[in-house]
């Protein structure tokens, strides 16, 4: 007999069928054992009126009749005829998995997370990052980009020389990628349009709910652009399609955490970011720091004020200052006090920085010149300029702090599998 999954019972109903899982609960009622089973599917009521030894958190292969009973979730239970363990769950759980919510501390929460991660609330989460990964790769296809992989040890360092990673490569020092930028940059001049899904490094001594020391970034890169405008327009594009899809096809997850994704605006407002700074100070009463471009209760701010005026959950900040951009970000004019970067920020945070580059060799060692950047490890990144590049610009965006906001979470950690930080490096 072939396996059934918990989904596909309707079609065989008052037929016997073979289903395999795990007891995600038992419940004994005279002399009846109600067992939910669980597979990739979702769960399934099975019902016997024998004794069984096994127990939540067995793997069992169960044969029995399907049956229609509306007060059975999805309506329908099998009537089981044999039980078999397959696996037996040999420790105590510590925690009911069969709970609607798993009440636990954070640190608590990971360091168990073989374990709590069979929770259905926390399942939905990475229910809907799978989602995310498929929509985003979908609609870079879509939308003409290629997809790259781009190696993850380094020989030199890409953001400036700060927060990096040093390992040992052979004989030789090696460094964890802060981001693909180079070679996504370098792919312009070959694809036009790419793309990645990878994971970064950042050596950030961060204890907040919004960091990662590692994370998995969206990136990408398009060429023949006319402005910085052009990128924030293309992803506005991108966003509106993921967030449609996500809608659709993480139904289930953003239920259970009862969210309600709101559409992304056909045109999602922006503003620069002194002009931001004025109205956080004039509208609500609070001055971001002159040592910032701006700080986690600006963001806020200004989130708040985009839903106020545009009913927007999201808001493009542009114009961030020069001396606070990567060395080959475009300067905004002569006088190199504004940079052509931007971050997008979502319902109170910024999920996305991007820019557009600049895209000539000569303007490219002179930022680095007055950035003070030596540019000893990166004359391959140099050599592509000298050999034409168009002028191009993109984006990295932070896939779990998404996650994490679009459901409400109190922690990034939370939609990160086996999260790192400063001091977790297990499970």
């Amino acid at each position: 007999m072939e396996r059934v999954l918990s989904k596909e019972v309707e079609k065989y109903e008052g037929k016997d069928i073979l289903l395999q899982g795990r007891i995600q609960n038992i419940r004994k009622l005279g002399g009846v054992s109600f067992i939910i089973l669980e597979d990739r599917a979702g769960s399934i009521q099975t019902v016997s009126n024998k004794d069984t030894d096994a127990k939540p958190g067995d793997i069992v292969e169960i044969e029995g009749l399907v049956k229609k009973d509306e007060r059975a979730k999805g309506g329908y239970e099998i009537k089981i005829s044999e039980i078999k363990v397959i696996a037996p769950c040999d420790i105590e759980l510590p925690y009911d998995l069969s709970k609607k919510e798993l009440d636990l501390q954070l640190a608590k929460l990971l360091d168990k997370r073989v374990l709590t991660v069979r929770h259905p609330k926390i399942k939905a989460i990475f229910k809907l990052y799978d989602v995310l990964l498929k929509a985003y790769e979908i609609v870079m296809r879509e939308e003409g980009f290629t997809e790259i992989k781009t190696p993850k040890l380094l020989g030199s360092l890409t953001e400036g020389g700060a927060n990096f990673f040093k390992v040992k490569y052979f004989d030789k020092e090696a460094y964890l990628a802060q981001s693909p930028q180079f070679y996504k940059q370098i792919m312009v001049g070959a694809f036009e349009r790419v793309f990645e899904i990878g994971p970064v490094f950042r050596a950030e001594p961060h204890f907040t709910t919004r960091h990662l020391n590692e994370y998995i970034s969206l990136d990408a890169e398009m060429g023949f652009i006319n402005s910085d405008e052009d990128v924030r327009k293309e992803l506005n594009i991108i966003l509106k399609k993921i967030f449609e899809i996500m809608k659709k096809d993480g139904k289930e997850s953003l239920e259970y955490f009862g969210i309600k994704l709101d559409d992304v605006p056909e045109n999602i407002p922006t503003i620069k970011l002194s002009d931001a700074k004025k109205i956080i100070k004039e509208k609500y009463g609070y001055e971001v720091s002159k040592d910032t471009d701006i700080d986690p209760e600006g963001e806020k701010s200004i989130c708040q004020y985009a839903k106020e005026k545009y009913n927007s959950d999201f808001i493009f900040v542009t114009h961030y200052p020069w001396k606070d951009r990567p060395f080959y970000t475009m300067p905004a004019d002569t006088k190199q006090d504004e940079s052509l970067g931007f971050d997008l920020l979502y319902k109170k945070m910024e999920i996305v920085t991007g820019s557009q580059r600049i895209h000539t060799y000569d303007k490219l060692i002179e930022n680095m010149e007055l950035k003070k950047v030596d540019p000893k490890g990166m004359e391959y990144y140099l050599e592509t300029f000298k050999s034409g590049m168009p002028p191009h610009g993109g984006w990295a965006i932070g896939s779990e702090r998404l996650i994490q906001l679009i459901l409400n979470l109190a922690s990034v950690k939370e939609a990160s599998l086996f999260p790192r930080d400063v001091k977790r490096l297990m499970p």
